[in-house]
């Protein structure tokens, strides 16, 4: 399910780096978090729907990845990312 553009548009001026960023890390982790959390919502309603599990998960695997990938380049862009999403708590 892909996200509304206006939602995408918002997250790219909150965690973008210039105007024309479009695939930073920082973005693609935020869009990744916004459709997680709305996944996630939608698990706890329909439990049996094993394909919108299995998606999920690789959209958390693809999150962590990115992530380490921040925190290996970037250590200080990673923190701030965990806190502004609140993902660790």
């Amino acid at each position: 399910m892909p996200i509304a553009r206006d939602v995408k548009q918002q997250l790219r001026k909150e965690f973008g780096q210039s105007d024309n960023d479009t695939g930073s890390p920082q973005i693609q982790i935020a869009c990744l978090t916004h459709q997680i959390n709305v996944l996630t919502e939608h698990l706890r309603d329909n439990q049996k729907d094993h394909s919108s599990r299995r998606g999920l998960l690789r959209m958390v695997s693809r999150r962590r990845r990115l992530l380490d990938y921040l925190k290996h380049n970037v250590p200080d862009q990673y923190l701030e990312m965990l806190s502004r999403l609140s993902i660790r708590k």
